[in-house]
C-alpha cells in the first residue's frame, strides 16, 4: 500500500472514494473498519493539502497578474 504522503490528488481521491464505498457496504470487523477509516482520514487530509497548495498557487498568480496590470 502506497504511503499517503506520496499520492497525488487524483490517486488520493480515487482511493478515498473506494474507502468510503467499502465502509458503506459494511461487513468488516471493527479492527478492519477502524484501519480503513484511519486510511480514509489520511487520504482526505492529503486531498486537502493538494487543494490548499493549488489555491495558494492560484492566488499568487492572480496577485502577480493584478500587480502587472497596475
Amino acid at each position: 500500500m502506497t504511503d499517503v504522503s506520496e499520492l497525488g490528488y487524483e490517486a488520493a481521491r480515487e482511493e478515498l472514494v473506494d474507502v468510503v464505498r467499502i465502509l458503506e457496504q459494511g461487513g468488516l470487523d471493527l479492527d478492519a473498519s477502524l484501519a480503513l477509516w484511519e486510511r480514509g482520514e489520511a487520504l482526505a487530509n492529503r486531498c486537502e493539502e493538494h487543494l490548499a497548495g493549488a489555491r495558494s498557487r492560484i492566488e499568487a498568480a492572480l496577485a502577480a497578474a493584478e500587480a502587472h496590470t497596475r
